[in-house]
């Protein structure tokens, strides 16, 4: 039932003390936990998509899933088909809750997972248009890497997120990283839907009956590649990270 009520939602939508200060070396070097805060902005316009029909559309996102790991990305595999435990709904629907329960009852070898909804400024879940954010912290260790996915909102089934290496927080010396790491993703096509002409299709989520609308296909995990033309990805969005205090926690 929550599930259901967070896709109808974004349909309708598309809706302790600090530590005393130390060296850096000294802070990081004993695997303690550093807390980070990613911001993922909405850099779109109204004319960000030009469609075949002489108009323009914006490309809102949908909320994202975020994990915490030791290694990889654990959402999926590309080249290979979806492994039926949520990705589907993340990427057709927006709705990241099914794979995100998945992965916390299953995925034990996952430090921390989660869901992110509310966007910035906002009282009710739901996508983020231009100049919308979502802002969220994690916590993480040295050598650990964030991995995260949003569906791409005017589409059938695609998603933005990193590759196989999730995304690095922290250097070579494990000194927590600051950055724009929007180069490090790509759009994928989750291969559950056909395509449609993106912002003009009927079962995209702004436009279709309801979740799950829409001829499946049983294709690869792959960046999307098909006869339609997309905006690139720093045109859409724009995912920074940054340090914001060292944790208590250890590994």
């Amino acid at each position: 039932m929550k599930n259901r009520k967070l896709i109808i939602t974004l349909l309708a939508a598309l809706g302790g003390a600090p530590l005393a200060s130390a060296p850096a070396h000294a802070q990081y070097a004993t695997g303690r936990e550093v807390q980070f805060t990613i911001s993922v902005e909405n850099v779109s316009t109204p004319r960000t998509l030009a469609l075949s029909n002489g108009m323009t559309a914006p490309a809102p996102t949908a909320p994202i899933l975020w994990t915490i790991t030791d290694s990889g990305n654990p959402l999926f595999s590309a080249g290979k088909r979806d492994r039926g435990h949520g990705l589907e709904q993340l990427a057709e629907d927006g709705n990241p809750g099914v794979l995100a329960d998945y992965i916390k009852e299953n995925l034990k070898s996952i430090t921390y997972s989660g869901v992110v909804t509310m966007p910035v400024g906002e009282s009710k879940p739901g996508p983020i248009g231009p100049g919308k954010s979502f802002e969220f912290s994690v916590p993480a260790a040295p050598g650990q890497v964030l991995s995260l996915a949003m569906m791409f909102g005017q589409s059938n089934d695609l998603f933005y997120a990193p590759g196989a290496g999730g995304i690095a927080l922290f250097d070579k010396k494990g000194n927590p990283l600051s950055a724009d790491v929007t180069a490090q993703l790509q759009l994928w096509d989750a291969g559950t839907e056909v395509n449609e002409e993106p912002g003009l299709g009927r079962d995209q989520a702004p436009r279709q009956s309801g979740p799950n609308t829409g001829p499946a296909e049983k294709g690869q995990i792959r960046p999307v590649r098909d006869r339609f033309t997309y905006p690139k990805v720093r045109d859409v969005i724009r995912v920074t990270i940054r340090p914001t205090e060292t944790s208590t926690s250890s590994r």
